[in-house]
């Protein structure tokens, strides 16, 4: 069974896709980095996915998905970070009742970083083919007021990043990530 983390890499550009996207990859390795620092050892994988050929199609997300797809029922859940590293509220997430209710009660748990809200829908180009067919997703929610003052521009630098922000993000997707790869059954679908 499977907890995958990911974000993309849009490099592409004009700008060196540092907050976008390299930001969702930077903390979704961050996650796995953590957990294994930490000694822990969840019930579930945890997989680090960095997608690529997001803005030219999500091509590369479809490839996985045609290769993963017959485990479909063995993927917990699937989360992305897509827009930046900025001072995170909380996770979109896409699911069932239930589901939700134990994500919300799993968000708690970032109280101390007022971090714990839950959206109403989880958004991701490189999940969307998983949570269409079912899965649970999540997104990472955060301050975006300045997203578009960067995104796909020259600005888009290492310089965008503000390291205790990206941390933050990176304690959201480590808490929620093991938290769920480690329970006792998956998140009901």
């Amino acid at each position: 069974q499977v907890v995958l983390v990911s974000g993309h890499l849009d490099s592409w550009d004009v700008g060196q896709g540092a907050m976008d996207d390299g930001g969702g990859a930077f903390i979704s390795w961050e996650a796995l980095s953590l957990i294994k620092d930490l000694g822990l050892r969840p019930k579930r994988t945890l997989r680090l996915v960095l997608w690529t050929g997001e803005e030219q199609g999500g091509v590369g997300a479809r490839q996985y998905y045609q290769l993963h797809k017959e485990n479909i029922s063995n993927f917990d859940i699937v989360m992305e970070s897509d827009e930046g590293t900025f001072k995170p509220s909380g996770l979109g997430f896409s699911g069932s009742a239930e589901a939700r209710d134990i994500v919300k009660e799993i968000m708690t748990l970032l109280q101390p970083i007022n971090a714990t809200d839950v959206y109403d829908t989880a958004d991701g180009t490189d999940i969307a083919y998983w949570m269409r067919d079912g899965v649970p997703g999540a997104s990472l929610h955060n301050d975006i007021n300045k997203y578009f003052w960067f995104h796909h521009s020259q600005g888009d630098t290492m310089t965008v990043q503000d390291p205790n922000q990206m941390n933050l993000c990176a304690a959201v997707w480590t808490v929620v990530s093991y938290v769920i790869a480690d329970m006792e059954d998956m998140l009901p679908r």
